[in-house]
């Protein structure tokens, strides 16, 4: 006889940080040209799309080899930290509908992870301001692996922390990187992508759950009974 298993195909949640929970990407753009302005550089959003979705080392080694800036790329990410949560502890934003589903899944008992490309000082800073810190059982920094997105280090160690196998996992991500990191880890993934990604990258149609119109058209109720639903 053939039984259906009732046990979730969804045992953990990975979240990503910038561009998902929190409304960053204007404020990290400002924090670039404001760095690349220092060298008489004129950064310019079309520039920017290139790297969305990257850790912001390896960002910050991108911008020194594009640009041939003379300082190392920690002393580029030190000047973009500073910036950064200059205007972070002033203006941050919250995007209600992901908070919403963080909740939800946090009050349901699934355990969730962090999965940031931001630094660990950073992130921990966020987190306080935000008080979204109580919900993760998890957090870690693309820092933390040797290599970044579109590279699955940092979701596979977040799942490794979790002490789940990745594909109980699904990640929740805003850029074709995260999406990329998350299909090729073997996880489950939903992808809201941002704003400033029109046209969508391909790489976002790899997701298992799309919002092809970003923040405006997700749902977390339909995010929810997705994670929730019987494999």
């Amino acid at each position: 006889m053939n039984t259906r298993s009732t046990t979730p195909k969804v045992r953990g949640v990975i979240f990503d940080l910038d561009g998902t929970l929190i409304d960053s990407v204007e404020l990290y753009f400002d924090a670039d040209q404001k760095v690349l302005k220092e060298y008489g550089i004129n950064f310019t959003r079309e520039m920017k799309k290139d790297y969305i979705g990257m850790g912001n080392l390896d960002m910050m080694k991108a911008y020194r080899e594009r640009f041939n800036l003379p300082d190392s790329p920690e002393k580029l990410l030190e000047k973009k930290n500073r910036y950064y949560l200059e205007m972070a502890r002033r203006e941050i934003k919250l995007f209600p509908k992901t908070v919403r589903l963080l909740e939800r899944l946090h009050e349901a008992g699934y355990p969730l992870a962090l999965a940031s490309g931001s630094s660990p000082a950073v992130i921990d800073d966020l987190l306080a301001i935000t008080g979204l810190k109580e919900y993760f059982t998890v957090v870690i920094s693309s820092e933390e692996v040797e290599r970044g997105k579109p590279d699955p280090q940092i979701f596979l160690e977040s799942a490794r922390r979790l002490a789940l196998p990745p594909e109980c996992c699904v990640v929740i991500e805003d850029s074709w990187y995260g999406v990329e990191a998350a299909k090729s880890g073997g996880m489950l993934c939903i992808a809201i992508p941002g704003a400033t990604q029109k046209p969508l990258h391909p790489s976002f149609y790899l997701a298992d759950l799309l919002f092809e119109g970003g923040m405006e058209e997700f749902d977390e109720d339909k995010a929810f009974h997705w994670i929730a639903q019987p494999a």
